[in-house]
């Protein structure tokens, strides 16, 4: 069956045309869309540029099996469309900066007082659904390892950077993205820490002196 599919795909695989303004976006909207073979193998093509046949290895899979995916999470994609950029007001700003304070001083019950009752949470590769259900704030307060948030943009837009303290400096570990709704209340938590690849796809800059 497999071959049979792959001798109906093209020879050649043309990447997807992501602009350097959009590749932010367009990273979250992949991560939020597509399945994990079909998602690898939009990234490692169109985003790093790998050969079929790397791919192929990567994923355990085909020259055909690769070329499969790849038609079918553009389509996906396309079908989609390019998720609306986000717009930052100072209310939002400010939302996030509260977010950022209270997360640093591990004020957990004050952050949960900026979280919408009905809020959604994305731990990329590894949850998604009800915040309340999710059980994030309690995992990051039980963990031994020391991380900061900080404010920052990707691809000029606002979000939150984590970070990491290692060997007496902190690295960039992964990214936080905010939803902030007109009552100026989080609707949706989306946190990156599971998708390094994520700090390569677009321009990170932390507005803070942590890194």
């Amino acid at each position: 069956m497999e071959a049979e599919r792959a001798a109906a795909e093209p020879d050649v695989v043309r990447p997807d045309d992501l602009s350097d303004a959009s590749v932010g976006p367009a990273m979250e909207h992949l991560v939020l869309t597509l399945p994990p073979k079909e998602r690898a193998c939009v990234l490692l093509k169109d985003v790093f540029d790998y050969s079929l046949e790397e791919i192929a290895e990567l994923v355990d899979s085909t020259v055909g099996g690769v070329k499969a995916a790849l038609n079918r999470g553009r389509a996906k994609l396309a079908a989609g469309g390019r998720p609306a950029p986000r717009t930052s007001t100072a209310q939002n700003t400010e939302i996030l900066r509260l977010y950022v304070d209270r997360f640093n001083s591990r004020d957990w019950d004050g952050l949960r007082e900026l979280i919408s009752a009905d809020a959604r949470l994305l731990v990329a590769d590894r949850y998604a659904g009800r915040f309340a259900d999710g059980g994030y704030l309690g995992v990051y307060s039980r963990m031994r390892v020391t991380w900061r948030l900080t404010l920052g943009e990707v691809d000029g837009e606002p979000a939150i950077v984590l970070l990491n303290r290692r060997d007496g400096s902190w690295a960039i570990e992964g990214l936080v993205r905010l939803d902030v709704g007109e009552d100026e209340k989080i609707q949706r938590v989306a946190d990156y820490q599971h998708c390094p690849w994520v700090l390569t796809a677009g321009s990170i800059t932390v507005r803070e002196s942590d890194v």
